[in-house]
């Protein structure tokens, strides 16, 4: 048990929220997810969260419940479940490794590509209407800001400690 501090408790109204980074940062993916789901809704009658899936099964990042879960920051039952209803609409399939049958992969159907191939689209329309009045350099320091905060995590980027802490590195 820790000791009571003999210091002021801090006044939460006083807390400038807007100039809190992570509150930005939150918003900001609060905002993309929901007007990514408006569009993939309108245009696939799915959600952003299982289009993003079914594009990173598409793309080989993800292939593994597991990898999922770590890519999203959840929970293996809240991805079993989103995996459960992808595969009740025929959007992708569990396939058991022949080598390892303790092993369940995730493979798309036909109908589950054609939609994969359609989220690059409606995620780069929505990003270039959020990012409207950027300049490429502007974006291109915001991506290279952002993989700094992920190396600063210990994330893996795909982008070395020393690539990611120069502005001027490749986006």
């Amino acid at each position: 048990m820790t000791e009571p501090s003999n210091e002021p408790t801090p006044d939460p109204s006083e807390y400038q929220l807007g100039e809190s980074v992570g509150y930005l940062i939150s918003r900001v993916k609060s905002t993309l997810s929901n007007l990514i789901t408006q569009r993939s809704m309108a245009e696939l009658g799915i959600t952003s969260q299982q289009g993003s899936i079914l594009f990173m099964v598409a793309s080989g990042k993800c292939l593994l419940a597991a990898e999922l879960a770590r890519e999203y920051g959840i929970d293996a039952s809240a991805v079993t479940r989103l995996i459960d209803r992808l595969e009740k609409r025929g959007l992708l399939t569990r396939v058991r490794s022949n080598e390892d049958r303790r092993v369940v992969r995730l493979a798309l159907t036909p109908e589950g590509h054609a939609i994969a191939a359609r989220m690059p689209g409606i995620f780069n329309g929505v990003l270039d209407s959020l990012l409207n009045g950027f300049t490429p350099e502007e974006v291109g320091f915001l991506k290279s800001m952002l993989r700094r905060v992920l190396v600063n995590s210990g994330e893996q980027t795909g982008v070395s400690r020393d690539a990611a802490s120069h502005p001027d590195s490749k986006p």
